[in-house]
């Protein structure tokens, strides 16, 4: 998919988030050119409802039909990240310190790349993570090829 698309989507769908009171996750364009897909992650405090994605994905298509920079047919997504969500900011690991997740290193951190426990902080660009087998580790965010978090069933339940 041509980089020029993707940039400008995401920003129509930032616009669109910010005009919508929610904040935008992450855009994504997947398929091929006779089976576009672009989704659209949002999410607020307290989560984000159906009506939010109806005024996002309305704001959004709006937008992309009156610029029709796309240039095939496309299926528009938007909705909530959903409880194991993806992390890709610096900004979405102080948000979540404290909680659960996985992260994948795109190079080995003393020949381990899959860690599993608690985001810690940040610290610079790296974040503090403790994993549940090594212990505490700085994991550069450069080298961080995916990361989500993980749904705690224990802490789930008490909010019930």
């Amino acid at each position: 998919m041509e980089q020029g698309i993707a940039e400008r989507t995401e920003q129509v769908a930032a616009e669109a988030a910010a005009r919508n009171g929610v904040e935008l996750v992450r855009s994504e364009i997947v398929g091929d050119k006779r089976n576009l897909t672009v989704r659209v992650f949002i999410d607020k405090v307290g989560g984000v409802s159906i009506d939010d994605c109806t005024a996002v994905s309305r704001t959004i298509e709006a937008v992309l039909d009156a610029d029709d920079f796309i240039p095939s047919a496309y299926v528009l997504e938007v909705s909530s990240p959903g409880l194991e969500r993806g992390l890709y900011k610096l900004d979405d690991y102080r948000r979540f310190a404290g909680k659960k997740a996985k992260i994948k290193a795109d190079t080995g951190i003393e020949g381990q790349t899959n860690f599993t426990g608690r985001i810690v902080d940040v610290d610079g660009n790296e974040v503090v993570f403790e994993d549940k087998t090594r212990g505490i580790v700085h994991i550069p965010f450069s080298q961080i090829e995916k990361a989500n978090l993980r749904v705690d069933l224990s802490e789930e339940l008490k909010k019930r």
